[in-house]
């Protein structure tokens, strides 16, 4: 039987523990906080129940759900209210909501810009001509860079960099358009417009609520997870503290001991997995360290409804770069999903990115609940009183897929191709969300489980992300 040692246990160090344990793999799993989830984490607090982390997933990513359901979940699956999502962005002070079509950065219905009061008649009519744009392949080049030769640069300004920043945590100068617009991306390559390419592929899209979440929190993914692996996986709550080779197998280096293993897996970023693994490969590690990350800080705020001053009639908004603020987004969450806050209580998230997140790790709680507060409430003409606040802060934990990237990917593919039994998890390499890091993870643990079985060697980073 083999020996697995799975570093991390955050979403992908849990996940690849059950289907290790699905395939009769036994691991143990090192975590150094005293809590699984990593960046999943719900609280209840102020009467509402609060993410200081991910709050749902994206209801395309189809196998999430069978995997939720697998952990007996499925019953608590719920869907965001579509009804009521509509997204603003902040213009000059003022709310201005985007086409109630739009999905990421283009609306499905393409005629709806024409009443936007968020581009001026120049950047309206540049979109309108999009539509004729004739199919084209070309290389890859930044998001903002592929923003602005579909919509022009007030698109970028107002759309795509409040948008990208509030997802990735960078702007999209630093980001790759392949990795972080795939599918519009190949819209181009298709149609030529990604107007065009979106219109006519908005069927092919699944039917009902664009989120789906669990009714008691993403917490519940966790305990659900850490409940199921118990019986073939030992959890042991302490720092690695080096990595290394022994014959062809591996040694997980604690402050008690040495754990010795045949495979082992890394669930940990990759910046992270590079310290651990400097002894071994120094070039590897090199390029693990290479990966971009950046911080993020979330910041909830609950209020009494009676007499809020703001109908919450959305998901929330974006805060473009140009508006000078530190907040770069803030969901209304007791509006996108029900059970979020008690009756009579309103529940919203603030996001900080990029600098003004690494600033705010800095501070105290008070402080950056403070200022955050007092940009929200002037925005939305907030009237009532606060009630409570929670600041979660995730330092260098939102990975940036640059320009460079791929090649990146290539070079770790190449040093891990002579290191056998190790296998990379987590989101800092291809997939931001959770569906794409537990997908991932599945992908890992048959690999291991085939390689057990004399057929293979565990697959390398590019082929590493399982069934679809």
């Amino acid at each position: 039987m083999k020996r697995v040692a799975v570093v991390g246990g955050g979403i992908s160090g849990l996940a690849a523990a059950y289907y290790l344990g699905r395939r009769g793999i036994p691991c143990t799993l090192f975590e150094r906080e005293p809590r699984t989830g990593g960046l999943v984490r719900t609280e209840r607090a102020h009467g509402c129940l609060v993410e200081a982390g991910p709050d749902s997933w994206l209801a395309e990513k189809r196998w999430m759900r069978s995997f939720v359901e697998e952990l007996g979940l499925g019953g608590q699956v719920i869907g965001s209210n579509d009804h009521r999502r509509k997204t603003f962005v902040l213009r000059a002070g003022r709310l201005l909501p985007l086409p109630d079509s739009m999905r990421l950065l283009v609306p499905a219905r393409p005629w709806q810009v024409v009443t936007t009061r968020l581009f001026g008649p120049a950047t309206k009519a540049r979109i309108a001509m999009e539509w004729f744009r004739s199919p084209v392949e070309r290389p890859d080049r930044s998001a903002a860079d592929f923003v602005r030769d579909h919509f022009g640069s007030e698109a970028v300004e107002r759309l795509a960099q409040p948008m990208m920043a509030g997802v990735y945590g960078v702007q999209p100068e630093d980001l790759s358009a392949r990795l972080a617009m795939p599918r519009l991306v190949e819209y181009e390559r298709r149609y030529g417009s990604i107007l065009r390419g979106t219109f006519l592929n908005r069927r092919r899209r699944s039917e009902g609520p664009l989120f789906l979440t669990l009714r008691d929190g993403m917490g519940s993914l966790v305990a659900a997870l850490q409940h199921r692996i118990e019986r073939h996986c030992r959890i042991v709550h302490s720092p690695v503290q080096w990595l290394g080779r022994k014959g062809t197998g591996w040694t997980v280096g604690l402050e008690e001991g040495a754990f010795e293993a045949d495979a082992l897996i890394l669930a940990v970023p990759a910046h992270a997995a590079g310290g651990l693994l400097r002894r071994v490969d120094p070039r590897l590690a090199a390029s693990l360290r290479s990966v971009s990350y950046t911080s993020s800080v979330v910041v909830a705020l609950s209020y009494p409804r009676e007499g809020f001053g703001h109908p919450l009639d959305g998901f929330g908004f974006l805060v473009p770069r140009a508006e000078g603020a530190s907040v770069a987004a803030c969901t209304w969450a007791s509006t996108k999903f029900d059970g979020r806050s008690a009756p009579g209580r309103v529940l919203l998230r603030a996001f900080l990115t990029g600098k003004s997140a690494e600033q705010a790790i800095r501070r105290g709680n008070r402080a950056v609940a403070g200022s955050v507060e007092a940009e929200v409430r002037g925005w939305m003409g907030i009237r009532a009183t606060l009630l409570g606040s929670r600041v979660y802060r995730w330092p260098k934990a939102m990975p940036a897929y640059g320009l460079g990237h791929e090649s990146l990917l290539r070079s770790i593919d190449e040093r891990l191709a002579a290191l056998p039994g190790l296998l990379l998890a987590g989101n800092g390499y291809t997939g931001l969300g959770i569906p794409d890091c537990v997908r991932r993870s599945e992908g890992l643990a048959a690999a291991i489980g085939r390689a057990g079985a004399g057929r293979d060697r565990p697959v390398l980073t590019r082929t590493a992300s399982g069934p679809r």
